[in-house]
C-alpha cells in the first residue's frame, strides 16, 4: 500500500486519467473530489462488501446495487 500526504487542494493522479483531489479535512473525516471519465466505475468499499453478502443470499446483484455518480463535480476553479 502506498500511503502519501496531502494538503486541502492538493491532488495526485492515478494513470493518466483520473484525479484525487483533498477537499476538506474536518474531525477525522476527509472529503475527495474524483475526476474520472464518466466510463470509469467508482464504488465505495463498503457497498461492494455488502452487495456481495447479499449475492450470496441470492438478493438483489452487484449491478443492482451500483451507486450513481454524484450530481456535482469538482469545481472547474479549483486549486492545483
Amino acid at each position: 500500500m502506498l500511503v502519501l500526504s496531502r494538503k486541502i487542494g492538493e491532488s495526485l493522479r492515478i494513470g493518466e486519467d483520473i484525479e484525487l483531489i483533498i477537499l476538506d479535512v474536518n474531525r477525522g473525516q476527509v472529503r475527495i473530489g474524483i475526476d474520472a471519465p464518466k466510463t470509469t466505475n467508482i464504488v465505495r468499499s463498503e457497498l461492494l462488501t455488502r452487495a456481495a453478502g447479499e449475492q450470496t443470499n441470492d438478493g438483489p446483484k452487484f449491478e443492482d446495487a451500483a451507486p450513481q455518480r454524484p450530481r456535482h463535480y469538482l469545481q472547474r476553479n479549483r486549486h492545483r
